[in-house]
C-alpha cells in the first residue's frame, strides 16, 4: 500500500506542477499575446489579428513611400551626375580637337589662333558654370547643373519649389559669373 500511496503522491505533484506552471504562463503573458495553446492548435482573438495586419500595413505604406522617395531621390541625383558628365565630355571632346588642331602642321598661323581663342574660352565656360553651381549650392540647393549654349544659359535646379527672390539669386550669380545677360538665362527645377 505503501508504493500505492507513494505513487499518488509524486502523480499529484507532477500534477500541481503542471496546473502551476500553466497558470503561471497565462498571467505573465503580455496583454498583447493573448494565445492559448491546446496540443498543436492555437486559439487567437481575431480582433488582434485584425489589429496586426493593419498595423502591418500601415509599416509596409510607410516604407513603400520611403523606398519611392530614396527612388526619386536617386534618379534625380542621377539625373544631375550624368548631365554633368556628359557636358565635362563634350568639353574634353571639344579640348582634345582643338588641341589636335593647335599641334597640327598642316593649319596656318591663324586657325592656330582661333583655336587657341576656342581653348580659353572653353576653359573660361567650365571655370565660370564651376564657380556658379557652387555659389547657387550655397544658397541651400543640394543640387543642380548649368549648361551653356552660345548666348543663352540653362540651369536645372533641384527644388521642389522656387521663390521669386530664388530665381533672382541664380539669375544674378550666373549672370555674374558667365558674363550673359539675365533674359538669356532660363531656370527650370526637377
Amino acid at each position: 500500500m505503501k508504493i500505492l500511496k507513494k505513487n499518488q503522491l509524486i502523480i499529484l505533484v507532477i500534477a500541481l506542477m503542471f496546473i502551476a506552471a500553466g497558470y503561471l504562463s497565462y498571467t505573465t503573458n503580455e496583454p498583447e499575446q493573448k494565445l492559448s495553446s491546446i496540443g498543436d492548435a492555437a486559439l487567437v482573438n481575431s480582433e488582434e489579428i485584425i489589429e496586426n495586419e493593419s498595423s502591418k500595413e500601415q509599416q509596409s505604406d510607410v516604407e513603400n513611400e520611403k523606398v519611392e522617395e530614396t527612388i526619386n531621390t536617386n534618379v534625380t541625383d542621377n539625373y544631375f551626375a550624368n548631365s554633368r558628365l556628359e557636358r565635362e565630355t563634350m568639353y574634353s571632346q571639344m579640348l582634345e580637337t582643338y588641341q589636335k588642331l593647335l599641334e597640327s602642321n598642316t593649319i596656318s598661323t591663324e586657325q592656330k589662333a582661333i583655336s587657341q581663342e576656342q581653348i580659353n574660352k572653353i576653359n573660361q565656360t567650365k571655370n565660370g558654370i564651376m564657380i556658379a553651381e557652387n555659389l547657387i549650392k550655397t544658397k541651400g540647393f543640394s543640387d543642380l547643373v548649368i549648361f551653356v549654349n552660345d548666348n543663352s544659359i540653362s540651369a536645372v535646379i533641384q527644388a521642389q519649389e522656387l521663390l521669386p527672390e530664388q530665381i533672382a539669386q541664380i539669375q544674378n550669380i550666373i549672370s555674374r559669373e558667365l558674363k550673359v545677360e539675365i533674359e538669356n538665362i532660363n531656370i527650370s527645377k526637377k
